[in-house]
């Protein structure tokens, strides 16, 4: 069963979060991935929010380019932990998107991770750290991977 559910605005979003599902998958955490605009199909949006919880999925992660309302319009209609990816597919190479996710009104929060790619990664990793502190094989996963983040580091700075 998902815990973690992985919204894109777009196809066109698929190559940046791309990077956010493998992180997950070799985290080993279980998630399902939907494409729903926030502008063209705000009723599936709030549909999908406010039965998210009862799906058994623990995380929402939205990633969204240009005006990036995703990840506001689920935080509306959930209490789960929202994480938002802001993609930089704009003339204004996604800080158009990173204003609209970080800028949420008191009350309605969105953890917003940074633009790109890179955001993509770090939102899977958050995500998974929120899960750790129910699920302890996650936290075990995450101290793992942070052990294989150094080992590479190290290796790659010639010191091993």
């Amino acid at each position: 069963m998902p815990k973690v559910g992985v919204l894109m605005g777009s196809e066109s979003d698929s190559p940046v979060m791309e990077q956010c599902l493998r992180v997950l998958e070799e985290l080993g955490i279980d998630y399902e991935v939907k494409i729903l605009s926030a502008h063209r199909l705000p009723e599936l949006v709030s549909q999908y929010a406010k039965t998210a919880q009862d799906r058994g999925i623990e995380v929402l992660i939205a990633g969204a380019g240009w005006a990036a309302h995703l990840a506001g319009a689920l935080a509306a209609n959930t209490t789960i932990p929202v994480i938002g990816v802001p993609i930089d597919s704009s003339p204004l190479k996604g800080l158009d998107a990173l204003l609209s996710t970080v800028q949420m009104p008191p009350g309605v929060p969105v953890a917003t991770m940074a633009i790109g790619a890179g955001g993509a990664r770090n939102a899977a990793i958050f995500a998974a750290e929120i899960l750790a502190l129910k699920y302890p094989e996650t936290r075990e996963a995450i101290k793992a991977f942070r052990e294989r983040m150094k080992a590479d580091a190290a290796q790659r700075s010639g010191l091993l």
